[in-house]
């Protein structure tokens, strides 16, 4: 791998990137939803963005040494958003 690609991902760069992609996504959907009133409801949105935010906020603190406590804590976080997802869901279903 050459060095530059590889010091994008260890710097974690690339997780920055990829959660910039994420929010323009979200505002897309947003916006798509309140125009058109279809597509994926605010809250439900809001949860899943946040679930897989806080996972690529976990990977980011392992890569560049962030302390362990904040890895906790992303992954916590990311659990939380996820049950609060999956909760959604299924009193719809």
């Amino acid at each position: 791998m050459p060095a530059a690609v590889q010091e994008f991902f260890l710097s974690g760069h690339a997780i920055d990137l990829i959660l910039g992609i994420m929010v323009v996504e979200a505002i897309v959907l947003l916006i798509y939803h309140r125009v058109t009133k279809r597509g994926v409801p605010v809250s439900d949105l809001i949860a899943t963005m946040l679930s897989g935010a806080f996972l690529l906020l976990a990977l980011r603190a392992v890569l560049v040494g962030w302390p362990f406590e904040l890895l906790g804590l992303f992954i916590v976080a990311a659990f939380a958003a996820h049950l609060i997802d999956l909760r959604r869901r299924t009193k719809r279903a």
